[in-house]
């Protein structure tokens, strides 16, 4: 598996597929292969698929610095670089949303089309502060700590449709780690406002009308705070690669297969 080296970061990514470059940024938790396992290869018939492990994710190392947008911006960059893909078609999850859309608006010669999906792009949703306060702050006990990111990131429905055994499952994939506390301290302090406007990408954001993580008006404010960005509506929690897989992709790929127009 390919490496990247920056700074005290050592950067795992994978790539399959052939085709344009087709870039996933994972979000808050263990890193790629738990985010985009399930979805990378519904896009790697047409494009090379590229997932990289970011700092804050268990794969990756690093000298366990402050996480920042733009340090982890900046690693997204220097694995556009190292695998030769430039310009990219940019997809960020939930954490991965603001980052991709950093990365859009300071190097846009970079991003071919963006999608943000399950994003926020300021502090200032008190609901969001309080999960966020509350996640951490269980911290001490690792199951509480899996379960209210299970609670929290999936619609009712879903999770009556599993059953007990299947959504026991899902509990320790989000355990309490100095680097998912890390991502959570992140989560707290982001705001990429002042840069939306210079986001040049065609860019398609895409909210979930029951997520119970980063609610659905956050998505809003950041397709509103994008010029000429389109918006899109799924019905299902905050993890919508999981809870509607086909839909997602469905919806994606329609968005990065279109002719191509500028934004007005």
């Amino acid at each position: 598996m390919p490496t990247v080296s920056l700074g005290s970061a050592r950067l795992p990514y994978e790539t399959k597929g052939s085709g344009p470059g087709l870039l996933l940024v994972h979000g808050t938790g263990p890193g790629a292969d738990i985010t985009w396992g399930g979805i990378a290869e519904r896009f790697a018939g047409r494009r090379t698929v590229i997932t990289p492990d970011l700092s804050g994710s268990d794969h990756a190392v690093d000298g366990g610095e402050e996480l920042t947008v733009e340090l982890l911006a900046g690693q997204v960059e220097a694995v556009i670089h190292d695998a030769g893909a430039e310009p990219v078609d940019l997809v960020g999850f939930s954490l991965g949303a603001p980052v991709a859309a950093a990365v859009a608006a300071t190097r846009p010669e970079l991003v071919r089309r963006l999608v943000l999906v399950a994003g926020w792009s300021g502090p200032d949703d008190e609901y969001m502060r309080n999960l966020m306060t509350v996640w951490r702050r269980v911290a001490g006990d690792a199951d509480a700590f899996g379960r209210f990111a299970t609670l929290t990131g999936f619609s009712r429905a879903f999770l009556n449709a599993l059953g007990a055994e299947e959504v026991e499952k899902l509990v320790p994939n989000l355990r309490p780690t100095p680097e998912r506390l890390r991502q959570i301290d992140l989560n707290l302090r982001i705001d990429i406002r002042r840069l939306l406007p210079g986001i040049q990408a065609e860019t398609l954001v895409i909210g979930c009308s029951q997520d119970h993580t980063i609610p659905v008006e956050n998505a809003r404010a950041l397709h509103a705070g994008i010029p000429g960005s389109d918006y899109a509506e799924i019905d299902s929690g905050h993890v919508v690669l999981f809870e509607r897989p086909a839909e997602f992709a469905d919806l994606v790929r329609a968005f990065l297969d279109r002719p191509g127009h500028r934004k007005s």
